[in-house]
């Protein structure tokens, strides 16, 4: 389709989404195509799909190719392809300096995700990665309560795969979220169960003096669901799956998520997705630097799982 200009008539910012697979569509679109002032550009290589949503969110510029997509004049993008399209399509954007919110992981080759970030540092330009839960307000509040021992764990029904596409498409969260929690620098231990090269189960324990956190990944539950545990002097913060809280102070007081509450906001992406919008719309720099720590450590998970004694 025709590109359109550089800056909308009406001033808004100019952003595309990139990708419009299951994520895009649960988790981004909702909150994307209520924002006022954006003015979203969709692309995707099925022009069916392309069509279909687009007519959803009433959204006229629709491409099929990358290269159109960055001379109609975007500013940002989100970045929601697999992740093996990850590392040409970000740099293909950052080399046309626009800013970058691609889902995680950036990449399953530690090597490429590294060149990305020095890529976006070299072009001054930002470089986020979607770790939604740093963003989520159930688990946020858990900053600002005592936390000498921190326990994630989530569970996959009949979920077991490939050492590292599970580390990093899915553990990664939790190694993130323990990062975000864990209130200094923490020296690493893991365990896990791996049969024929598939992850059935992982454990990371994460331990600073005062502190323990542990990260549980079971691929074999019985059904799907997360639960976060924050404790210290004498409380307890219990989250399960993102939005039902618990505080133990002598008492237990659960605090259910309204119904009727956006899911983008209880999952953290409306916030996330604000943050990055307010950094590009100001000329904030935002750095992928610390997302990078966490791949290094998704990383070191990938080769103790995988050196472990069969």
């Amino acid at each position: 389709m025709e590109p359109t200009a550089h800056t909308a008539a009406d001033g808004s910012l100019p952003v595309a989404v990139i990708g419009l697979g299951g994520i895009a569509q649960k988790a981004y679109l909702p909150v994307l195509g209520a924002l006022p002032g954006l003015d979203l550009r969709l692309m995707t290589r099925d022009p069916g799909k392309l069509a279909r949503i687009g007519r959803a969110y009433r959204v006229r510029h629709l491409f099929t190719d990358l290269d159109d997509v960055i001379a109609s004049g975007i500013r940002a993008a989100f970045v929601h392809a697999p992740t093996e399209h990850h590392h040409a399509l970000v740099t293909r954007l950052l080399e046309a300096d626009i800013d970058v919110l691609v889902d995680k992981p950036l990449s399953y080759s530690l090597a490429e995700s590294r060149r990305m970030t020095e890529l976006a540092r070299e072009r001054g330009r930002s470089l986020m990665v979607g770790f939604n839960r740093r963003y989520a307000p159930a688990y946020t509040q858990a900053l600002d309560g005592p936390r000498d021992l921190v326990v994630l764990q989530k569970d996959r029904h009949a979920g077991t795969g490939d050492v590292r596409t599970i580390v990093l498409d899915d553990f990664i969260h939790l190694v993130d979220t323990l990062r975000m929690l864990a209130p200094r620098q923490a020296d690493l231990d893991v365990h896990g169960k791996v049969v024929d090269g598939q992850l059935h189960h992982v454990v990371l324990r994460a331990a600073a003096p005062g502190f323990t956190g542990l990260a549980v990944m079971n691929r074999s539950g019985g059904s799907a669901g997360e639960v976060l545990q924050a404790a210290g002097a004498d409380r307890r913060r219990d989250v399960v799956n993102l939005t039902d809280v618990t505080e133990h102070d002598g008492v237990p007081s659960l605090r259910r998520g309204s119904d009727w509450e956006p899911v983008g906001r209880r999952r953290g992406f409306e916030a996330m997705c604000l943050h990055f919008l307010d950094a590009v719309r100001t000329g904030e720099r935002l750095d992928a630097g610390d997302a990078l720590i966490t791949h290094e450590w998704c990383e070191e998970i990938v080769t103790r799982l995988t050196a472990q004694p069969r």
